[in-house]
């Protein structure tokens, strides 16, 4: 009997034990964190989420999935339910995005804040708010991936049509045709050197003429510094051109006037000595009797009518 008693206070000693150091467990490793729980509905797939998975704000861990399941306000989505610890700093610019960690597939959410106000979707049944959830990077690789492949399944048709049997052969014929020109080009070259090797005298003469150029360039400048000089020979030559025009000016206003009064006296003793002259080839007596007094005309006393010619 008192090996059995013995046996049974063991027992109740290591079953006593045993559950206090479960409650210590579960003392020491109790959480005191608050948290405030936000609902999430998502359309795409959450492959890899499960509960107690982690919820990250830019990286930093600030709780955790509580929940997953289908969402009865939008049929078809499935509804996320987190804790969030109330320290973070959830505004109305944090939406939450699906994260993936390396290649284990593990699932956990990511919240981050958008440039402005985002529109919060309307709570559901319970009450709990609800938080944007954009379309992870994943996904969007998801969808994108069929155009992807038809695109990459396009470019390898055109590149096996582009090496076909015929095309190979007008690139092959198309690298021949680079080579002669290549040689070409070559020989070319060959044909260059001595021309090449003669560029640094050429060069060296070009330098005298623009040098001579140069000197020529300066010399023409102080000519033009000389002549255009108070004094110089275009001053000289305006001076004298103004003087010919003064002269010019008073030949026309003075003695060209006086040279055609002048003439015109001329002229006009030139007349009287015409009809001078005409009066005494008529009357050359006139030069020694005079013209004598003129014989009078009809009407006046002494007139005596010429007779009628028969």
């Amino acid at each position: 009997m008192e090996n059995k008693s013995h046996a049974m206070a063991a027992g109740i000693f290591v079953i006593v034990v045993t559950a206090l150091l479960a409650a210590l467990a579960l003392w020491l490793t109790r959480d005191r964190t608050h948290y405030t729980r936000y609902e999430l509905s998502s359309r795409e797939s959450v492959s890899g989420l499960q509960p107690q998975a982690a919820v990250r704000y830019k990286g930093v861990a600030v709780g955790k999935v509580t929940d997953i399941g289908f969402d009865t306000v939008v049929p078809g989505n499935v509804l996320i339910r987190i804790a969030v610890n109330t320290e973070a700093p959830i505004t109305p610019t944090t939406f939450a995005t699906l994260g993936y960690q390396g290649v284990t597939g593990l699932a956990h959410i990511l919240l981050d804040d958008a440039a402005a106000p985002l529109t919060a979707p309307a709570p559901g049944p319970d009450g709990l708010p609800r938080l944007p959830l954009k379309t992870s990077p994943v996904a969007q690789l998801a969808e994108q991936g069929p155009l992807i492949l038809a695109e990459v399944q396009q470019a390898t048709e055109r590149v096996n049509r582009a090496l076909s049997d015929e095309n190979q052969k007008l690139l092959t014929a198309a690298i021949a045709n680079i080579g002669n020109a290549a040689g070409q080009l070559q020989q070319l070259g060959q044909k260059l050197e001595p021309a090449v090797a003669a560029l640094p005298a050429t060069l060296q003469a070009l330098q005298k003429a623009g040098t001579s150029t140069a000197a020529a360039a300066q010399q023409v400048g102080q000519t033009t510094q000389r002549l255009n000089a108070p004094g110089g020979a275009i001053e000289q030559i305006t001076e004298g051109t103004q003087a010919l025009s003064r002269a010019a000016d008073n030949l026309g206003g003075n003695t060209l006037p006086r040279m055609n009064d002048a003439a015109d006296d001329v002229a006009r003793a030139a007349r009287q000595m015409g009809r001078f002259a005409g009066r005494v080839s008529d009357n050359p007596q006139s030069l020694i009797y005079g013209t004598g007094a003129p014989q009078p005309g009809p009407g006046e006393p002494g007139f005596t009518a010429p007779s009628p010619a028969h």
